[in-house]
């Protein structure tokens, strides 16, 4: 467990842009799709393919999650509740379902909640633990900067307000991927764009008025080079200052300068569900009743570790 409250610590192929989903596909949003794009004059390095499996993840947690009130304020937001089931139950178990050994939490707002809910529940996985004792005043830039004491290997990324399928992590296990899906019209966040061979050319950061056509879903794997590589930029910007930034900033700076590469993973837009308000919880709750999620029998509060024995 560690406390932290003060400053320390190529050229490639052509690109293809204006990224869009193959009109010969069904036009079901769950349907399999394929991701094409147009071709530029720009250029990017190839994805760098790292001979590790991905078996660390890190969830940032810290948020008030202020735009999930009232659901918000006796319980943090990843203890929030879709069709009755938490949604950091359901992260933990898509991570066990996945192989993950390790999980790095980085905490804030009501962060003894978190502690005895995982305590209860996540048996099988190595839990630590960062603070972020400025989550009230700091964006999510902050919390994984905080998490540089605790990470050198590669690792998972992802938000603690993101409800998935089990199956859905199984193509992010290699290092150096972004998981999207296809823009739909309650998606908002930062997109990006992408090139024939699937690797992200552009990020839009944040809430934009013109977006590409994929929204990022806010789960990222990376490799232990570019961990390095984001450290170094993260702590520049948060000595200057820049601690309610999004972490995107860091990662549309290193694809824009050529100096790294994302391929792409599509989930989706059925399979899962950002919960940011409370039209988002209850709009989870009605899809998680539908017979492609299959929730029916599944243990509840305190239940993970038998789940996967």
């Amino acid at each position: 467990m560690i406390y932290v409250s003060v400053w320390h610590v190529k050229k490639g192929r052509r690109l293809i842009d204006n990224a869009k989903i193959d009109d010969a596909t069904p036009s079901d949003d769950d349907a399999p799709r394929t991701l094409q794009g147009r071709e530029t004059t720009r250029w990017i390095p190839p994805v760098e393919h790292a001979a590790t499996t991905v078996t660390t993840a890190v969830i940032l947690a810290a948020g008030c999650g202020s735009r999930l009130r009232p659901a918000t304020d006796a319980v943090p937001k990843c203890l929030s509740e879709v069709n009755g089931v938490p949604i950091l139950e359901q992260q933990v178990r898509c991570l066990r379902h996945s192989g993950f050994h390790r999980l790095v939490m980085v905490v804030g707002h009501f962060e003894r909640q978190i502690r005895d809910f995982l305590d209860r529940t996540a048996t099988g996985l190595t839990i630590d633990y960062v603070v972020n004792p400025r989550y009230r005043t700091t964006n999510n830039i902050y919390s994984l900067w905080l998490a540089q004491e605790e990470i050198s290997e590669p690792f998972l990324l992802l938000e603690c307000d993101l409800f998935f399928k089990e199956s859905s992590l199984r193509d992010m296990l290699e290092p150096n991927k972004v998981a999207v899906s296809r823009v739909q019209p309650w998606m908002k966040g930062t997109t990006v764009d992408i090139d024939a061979d699937r690797r992200v050319t552009e990020f839009k950061v944040g809430h934009q008025t013109q977006s590409f056509g994929l929204k990022t879903v806010n789960i990222y794997s990376f490799s232990a080079a570019t961990w390095d590589d984001m450290r170094r930029r993260l702590e520049q910007r948060i000595r200057a200052g820049a601690v309610d930034d999004y972490y995107e900033v860091v990662l549309a700076e290193m694809v824009s300068g050529g100096d790294r590469s994302f391929g792409t993973v599509d989930f989706p837009a059925r399979d899962w569900h950002e919960i940011d308000t409370l039209d988002d919880l209850h709009a989870a709750d009605r899809a998680v009743t539908t017979p492609e999620w299959d929730m029916s029998g599944r243990p509840r509060q305190g239940a993970v570790a038998v789940a996967d024995g």
